[in-house]
């Protein structure tokens, strides 16, 4: 009878680690999302800022904006290998879609 209640208190025991350990995994799993969608939001964003500040010193043609251009798509390109995601920061909203045009900072 002692071991039926030993063997009975180990999987209890067995048990509960198992739903502790699987709920620290799925509560880490979107800590670290979130972390990856925050340092892509501010990636596209840094280079988004550094475009506008490129064409507003040089011009929108210049070549300084230009490589703050490819700047930006490989920013979004990034983000998209990595989340299947990308950061509109000038809609301020996420995309799930590969649609961003190369082109839209050309003015």
């Amino acid at each position: 009878m002692k071991a039926h209640a030993n063997l009975t208190r180990f999987a209890k025991a067995t048990v509960t680690a198992a739903a502790l350990g699987g709920f620290l995994l799925f509560a880490g799993t979107s800590v670290l999302r979130a972390s990856a969608e925050s340092e892509c939001q501010e990636r596209i964003a840094k280079a988004d800022h550094r475009l506008h500040q490129a064409a507003a010193k040089h011009g929108w043609n210049s070549p300084q904006a230009e490589e703050k251009r490819r700047d930006l798509s490989a920013a979004r390109e990034h983000c998209w290998e990595h989340g299947h995601r990308w950061w509109d920061e000038d809609g301020q909203r996420w995309h799930t879609e590969r649609d961003w045009d190369v082109h839209d900072h050309d003015h």
